[in-house]
């Protein structure tokens, strides 16, 4: 039998100087890898928009929650101011209600001449004092009467009144404020019952005088 004599793997030719590695064929580079890292920044930014999105709603609770915070003590602080004066209000009220007997004794004294010497003087102080806490005196002679702040004591009629009128001041009454400590006492009187008013009866007398000068005033027919 002929032998066969082993054949060899036939190779390029390599240039002389050059490796064998430099034979073969080199891949192309592939942009298989610059897509994953375009798609991580992508999700970074995501995330990090995500992020700030919470915080700026966080921060909106946070701003919102202090508002209400702030309005909330405004509240309160308006509300305690609101109370002291009403209590300070009411003490001094209390203190003025106490003292008006006193000032009724003074009233009396000086309508009988005996508000003299340094009686009148502590009087008068006691007075502006009062005054200046701000207690103030109501009822007059000839106002009409007003139940709200008149207390009628006495009760008669008369012929020169066209309404309900305080004719006179037995007490004085007292406010402080809005506060009335006291009604004045005093003694009204009503129109005559049938009677007439003054005023009225003087615009129909000249009412029926204009009537009778036109019927007998005008001239005659020829």
């Amino acid at each position: 039998m002929t032998e066969e004599t082993p054949g060899f793997d036939e190779k390029p030719d390599v240039p002389s100087g050059a490796t064998p590695d430099d034979a073969e064929p080199k891949a192309a580079p592939s942009s298989e890898g610059a897509a994953p890292a375009g798609d991580a920044a992508a999700a970074q930014v995501a995330g990090l928009t995500a992020q700030l999105d919470q915080v700026r709603t966080a921060l909106g609770e946070r701003t919102a929650d202090l508002q209400r915070l702030q309005a909330e003590y405004q509240n309160y602080r308006r509300r305690v101011e609101r109370d002291r004066i009403t209590v300070k209000e009411i003490a001094i009220a209390s203190i003025l209600t106490e003292l008006l007997p006193v000032l009724d004794d003074i009233g009396r004294a000086r309508d009988h001449g005996e508000l003299v010497g340094g009686f009148k003087s502590v009087a008068e102080s006691l007075e502006t004092v009062a005054a200046k806490m701000g207690l103030q005196q109501f009822g007059k002679e000839g106002e009409p009467f007003d139940p709200t702040i008149h207390e009628a004591l006495m009760h008669s009629y008369a012929p020169d009144v066209t309404e309900t009128t305080c004719v006179a001041i037995l007490q004085p009454g007292y406010k402080f404020g809005e506060r009335n400590l006291r009604p004045a006492r005093v003694a009204v009187a009503e129109p005559q019952p049938g009677a007439t008013p003054a005023g009225q009866a003087d615009k129909d007398s000249g009412a029926a005088d204009t009537a009778d000068g036109k019927e007998s005033g005008g001239p005659e027919e020829g």
